[in-house]
Order: C-alpha cells, then sequence, then structure tokens
C-alpha cells in the first residue's frame, strides 16, 4: 500500500554552497513552464482512476516551494488538491526558507490544508548565514516564526546544521539555545557533508575550507542530543528531535522501508518492487514530461535482498531501532539467521545494543553510523535462504 508523496519543487532564489539537492534560479516563466510538467507526470501515474488518492502524508520539498509567487503556489496546491483527499491526511508539509513566506503565502498554505511547516534555518549566526550563501538573516526566522504562530500553524520544524567552517562548539551551543527558545515540536540538525558540484566542494579542494575536525563535529552532535533532552525533545532518529507524539510522519515512512510517490525533478519514488528516479535537468524533466508523463531517469529493481539491507540501514537510524518481530513478519526469516555474527561484532564495539525485541545503534555507534551500515550488505549467496 502507498500512502505517502513526495512533490519536488527546484526553485531557489540563491544556490547554497553546500546544497547538491536538484535545484535551479527561480524565474517565472521557467516554474509555469515546471508546474505544467509536475501536473503532466501526476496525471500519468493517475490517469486512469478518477478518484482521489487517500494519503497519510504529502511532503513538499525542494529547492525552496514557497519561492514560487503566490498564483504559482495556488496552482500547485490546486494541483496536489485535485489527486489527493486532502481531508484525509494526517500530516501535509511544505519546506520554507525564513524570508520567502509572507502573510499571503501563509494564508494559502492554511487555506489548502497544509498543517506542517519545515522551515531551513541552519544557523543563529548572520555571518555565517552569509558564508552559506543564505538569503535569510535571524529576525526573518522570527519574523515567519510569529506570522505562522498568527496564523495557527503552530506545527513548525526547523533545521540547523553544525561542523560549518569557522563554527565553534559555543557558536552552535548559541544556535541549539535560540532554536530552543521557540519551543517548536520539531527540530532536525545535521552535519555539514561536502557534496561534490557545490562551492564548498570547490573551496574543500583548494584546501580553502576551514571545517572543524570530526572530534569537534562529534563533541556538537553530543551537545545537540543533551541539549534537546533537556528541553524535552527526544531523539527518535539519528538527526530529529521531537516532542511525544510531533515526530515526522512522513520521514518515518523512509525510516520504516515503506512505499512512496516521488514527483518531480530529481524525485525518487519507492513503489512495491522498484524504485524510480526522475531526470534532474530542467530542460530533459519537462520535455519528457510534456512529452509522455513519465520523465524517468531509470527504474531500479528492488528484489527482497534489497529490501532487507535497507530494513537495517534506514530502521538503524532510528532510536527504536529494528525489532525482531516486524523483521521475521516482513522477510519471513529470523534477523539472527542473517546477521548474528554481524550484531554481536558490533555490540562488542560499543556501537550496536540489544533491547527486548530487537537491535538499535547506541550514542557511539551515530557517530559511525555509515560503518555500521555496511555490515548489513549481504552476499549474494544468501539468496537461497531469504527467497
Amino acid at each position: 500500500m502507498i500512502n505517502s508523496v513526495y512533490i519536488h519543487i527546484p526553485f531557489c532564489e540563491k544556490i547554497c554552497h553546500y546544497c547538491d539537492f536538484t535545484k535551479f534560479f527561480y524565474q517565472e516563466q521557467m516554474a509555469d513552464d515546471y508546474l505544467i510538467a509536475l501536473a503532466k507526470e501526476m496525471d500519468y501515474y493517475f490517469k486512469d482512476d478518477d478518484s482521489k488518492k487517500a494519503m497519510r502524508t504529502i511532503f513538499v520539498g525542494g529547492g525552496t516551494p514557497t519561492a514560487l509567487n503566490v498564483t504559482q503556489l495556488k496552482t500547485l496546491l490546486k494541483l496536489i488538491e485535485r489527486h489527493f483527499a486532502i481531508d484525509l491526511v494526517k500530516e501535509y508539509t511544505f519546506e520554507a526558507n525564513p524570508g520567502d513566506l509572507n502573510e499571503d503565502k501563509i494564508k494559502l498554505l492554511k487555506a489548502y490544508g497544509v498543517n506542517r511547516i519545515s522551515m531551513g534555518v541552519q544557523v543563529f549566526d548572520n555571518q555565517l548565514l552569509e558564508e552559506l550563501g543564505r538569503l535569510h538573516r535571524v529576525k526573518d526566522v522570527d519574523h515567519n516564526i510569529d506570522m505562522l504562530h498568527k496564523h495557527d500553524l503552530n506545527n513548525v520544524s526547523i533545521d540547523l546544521m553544525y561542523g560549518l567552517p569557522g563554527q565553534t562548539v559555543d557558536g552552535f551551543r548559541a544556535s541549539i539555545a535560540k532554536a530552543l527558545s521557540y519551543d517548536l515540536p520539531h527540530y532536525s540538525s545535521y552535519c555539514l557533508q561536502i557534496e561534490p558540484k557545490t562551492i564548498f566542494y570547490q573551496r574543500y579542494q583548494k584546501g580553502k575550507l576551514n571545517k572543524p575536525p570530526e572530534e569537534i563535529e562529534a563533541e556538537m552532535f553530543q551537545l545537540l542530543i543533551q541539549e534537546m533532552e533537556r528541553h524535552g525533545k527526544h531523539q527518535y532518529e539519528i538527526s530529529n528531535f521531537a516532542e511525544m507524539g510531533a515526530e515526522s510522519q512522513h520521514n518515518l515512512t523512509y525510516w520504516d522501508n515503506q512505499h512512496y510517490y516521488g514527483f518531480g525533478a530529481g524525485a525518487h519514488g519507492y513503489l512495491p518492487g522498484q524504485r524510480i528516479v526522475n531526470l534532474r535537468p530542467f530542460p530533459a524533466y519537462v520535455k519528457e514530461a510534456k512529452n509522455t508523463g513519465r520523465p524517468v531517469l531509470h527504474v531500479e529493481r528492488i528484489g527482497k535482498k534489497e529490501q532487507i539491507e535497507e530494513e537495517l540501514f534506514l530502521g538503524l537510524r532510528k532510536r527504536s531501532g529494528v525489532s525482531r518481530t516486524t523483521f521475521s513478519s516482513k522477510y519471513g526469516v529470523a534477523l539472527e539467521r542473517l546477521y548474528d555474527q554481524q550484531i554481536q561484532t558490533l555490540i562488542a564495539k560499543g556501537w550496536l545494543e540489544e533491547f527486548q525485541d530487537g537491535i538499535r545503534m547506541t550514542e557511539q555507534g551515530q557517530l559511525f553510523g555509515n560503518d555500521v551500515f555496511q555490515q548489513f550488505l549481504l552476499d549474494d549467496e544468501i539468496e537461497s535462504i531469504i527467497k
């Protein structure tokens, strides 16, 4: 059953120095063309079914969806409403950049059923914001949070980053304190990753990026966990913290290895037995979507082996970990039959721990997540066991 959908809006007023997502500078005509193409793609998937789909979650991300002007934003919201039963959606999220939101856009989002805003703040330091290539400043966050509360859009999450060039532990502590001063129900925080084809990557290659050493990044991460827990925001995934009941239901779709639609340039969809990756370049996406309705770059077959591997990679990101009962129910084989040696090795390292019905990463293990995940790749000869 597919009960979640991701929709990608790739436009930004400015390209951040660290970002490797599919994104383009906002131009009004480009955005108009993109929305027509997006409508063609969504129509293709639902062309034989006039009834509206009942979705548990809808997430509109980017880029910056709120970079669209009011007319375009309304066109997008009406397109989504045409295909999905909005009144049945439990969590309907729009990403937004501070400063992009104004009262007209907030009223429009609210009127069309959007009930959650995810805001890309990144850091509460105007100098660092400029060095990241961000357009907003701290005062814009204050203003947008006030406006959202004014219109009863209170389910707000903000993103923070750490491990930034020139950032100190005390500087990150100040950002955490400012973020927590809003007392929002949800926070996300990510360590800066240097990705190819970004401005930061070019500087890194030239030795001109003053990134903190790994031990300082680890100290920042531990500080983050401590401060969030101290303020009643429990860590439910490596990078995500929430009040009880305010966890991101859409992101849990990913971490629970469930299926979802993905629409837009560069979007990924995960349908039964296949992962669909869309074309990224703007001209290619728009042309193929308008001509065929299916702007697909490639389709990857997801067999049982790949599903099991992803169950571990994604499930171990959650603090609730991987349940033995759920695993054996989904895949017809006991977790230990496939992974007993790996589990025992990781427990001995202090990176994994057992609980009553499963396994989860320790706080130390979260610092070595990729090393942990690699242990759960399966050999091809395992196919005979999992068939």
